[in-house]
């Protein structure tokens, strides 16, 4: 009998897909899980096996089409009997099931998250995610977020992290009744009754007439107000996140044309929401150190000829990565998150160290989960796996959500420094830029010296300039004389 696989909710929060490749064609035979299609979602590259044994009898969609999700990607005859086959109802509730065994998920929020009490997180392997029937099909659109009830009681919303999976919205209904908070800010809870079920909407009257004017789903906008209402901040963030994705690339623009139209989609979607948000929300103060990191370059020429790295990449970036581990001990008020809601700083005693990765599909920020656990070694190892991964287009959902602290190294690009955006649910972020040749003055005399510039964004609510001075400079006196990371580990 002939049955068409429906592209899955793999559990990221999303309801649509590019189709990347296709690893069978028509007339192939497949087995259950064996992996048939790569698909890309606004977070990851995720591989789909196909639930039955069978003969491929046809594609429903080409490489490079977004699709979405409920809707027939491919169809395969197999030999089961009519009888044979589950009911719609029965064959989803197992596909859910499923998905919900193997699809990696970070910590929910409120829960002891890898580190929390000093314990080593246990090692993310990338997994496929086992195919089911998904949601039903509807409208395109990004699922809501969660957003707390009217009242104050309860936990946290989580706070906004890139890469983060997004949680469907539960079918509840808020009386559309002001809302009082501790700014008295009064919001109406109205219940915008869609396809699932009815979602609550906290915003005051202008911001609802604002998003109409700007064409902004309200139910699709993460409110970072009080109490989690949206603000006229989030509506043109938001707004400015829009627009139109076409379903196939663009032809490359040929002789005589002055314009190219590159689709926004995919993960080039997401980094570019998180940004938005980012600077839209916490207000960012950077600051700068040039820096001689003679002794740097040095403990990396001895650290390369060490057999504990013989067989993994040693450079500068380890030890900057190093230098900041210790001084997020030295200083936990910068490894922190903002909570909004709960008016209260998170101060976390773990570092998930984010390091931010260049890709063909955009910017990713995975995370090395309790990095501050490992030895210098291991957290070479960790930083080339890291790399080799997002550089593969493989890095998951789970491995991008939950960082606290994030490293750019903009010096592999041939640059001084620059200013950057913090990575959404942190406090900083440092830039590493490039190791130069220059004069500097030593014991009173000049010398020629491996010099760079360090550039340090943080939240001005969480940190100040006391203390985000005191913080680089840290790092910087490590990179400078590296047995300093010693004496402070």
């Amino acid at each position: 009998m002939r049955r068409e696989f429906r592209l899955p909710d793999v559990g990221e929060g999303l309801t649509e897909a590019e189709i990347v490749r296709w690893h069978v064609q028509a007339g192939d035979e497949v087995k259950v899980n064996q992996i048939v299609v790569e698909i890309e979602t606004a977070k990851s590259i995720v591989e789909l096996p196909i639930p039955w044994d069978g003969v491929v009898s046809g594609l429903l969609a080409d490489e490079g089409r977004t699709v979405e999700v409920g809707r027939p990607i491919i169809a395969v005859d197999t030999a089961e009997e009519p009888g044979e086959t589950p009911s719609p109802a029965e064959a989803e509730g197992q596909a859910k099931a499923l998905v919900d065994d193997l699809v990696p998920k970070p910590p929910a929020e409120g829960a002891v998250e890898p580190g929390a009490h000093g314990s080593p997180a246990p090692k993310e392997e990338r997994q496929s995610v086992l195919v089911g029937y998904g949601v039903k099909t509807g409208a395109t659109r990004r699922r809501p977020r969660k957003r707390p009830a009217t009242t104050t009681e309860g936990p946290p919303p989580a706070a906004p992290s890139a890469g983060a999976p997004a949680a469907e919205e539960p079918a509840t209904t808020i009386p559309a009744e002001p809302v009082a908070n501790p700014k008295r800010v009064e919001v109406a809870a109205v219940p915008v009754h869609e396809a699932p079920g009815p979602i609550t909407v906290l915003a005051k009257p202008p911001v609802r007439k604002l998003a109409k004017d700007l064409g902004v789903d309200l139910t699709t906008v993460t409110g970072t107000g009080p109490q989690g209402s949206i603000t006229r901040d989030d509506v043109h963030a938001a707004a400015a996140a829009q627009a139109p994705v076409p379903e196939t690339a663009p032809a490359p623009a040929g002789p005589g044309q002055r314009e190219e139209r590159v689709p926004i989609k995919g993960v080039r979607r997401m980094m570019a929401q998180a940004m938005v948000a980012s600077a839209y929300t916490a207000p960012h103060v950077t600051e700068f150190l040039q820096i001689d990191v003679t002794g740097t370059m040095e403990a990396v020429r001895r650290l390369r000829a060490l057999p504990d790295f013989a067989e993994v990449k040693v450079s500068p970036l380890l030890l900057v990565a190093k230098a900041v581990l210790t001084a997020a001990r030295r200083h936990p008020m910068v490894n922190s998150s903002w909570d909004e809601q709960a008016q209260e700083i998170v101060v976390k005693h773990y570092v998930n160290l984010g390091i931010a990765a260049a890709t063909p599909r955009g910017l990713v920020v995975p995370n090395i989960k309790d990095a501050h656990t490992l030895s210098l070694p291991d957290l070479a190892r960790s930083l080339a796996e890291l790399t080799e991964t997002a550089r593969a287009g493989r890095t998951q959902p789970a491995e991008m959500a939950g960082g606290t602290i994030t490293i750019t190294n903009v010096g592999v690009f041939g640059v001084d420094t620059g200013t950057p955006i913090i990575n959404p649910g942190e406090a900083a972020i440092l830039a590493f830029g490039q190791v130069r040749d220059l004069p500097w003055v030593v014991d009173g005399e000049l010398a020629v010296r491996k010099v760079t510039t360090l550039s340090l964004s943080f939240d001005h609510r969480i940190v100040d300039g006391e203390l985000g001075s005191r913080f680089l400079r840290d790092v910087g006196d490590m990179l400078e004389d590296p047995l300093r990371i010693m004496a402070w580990s």
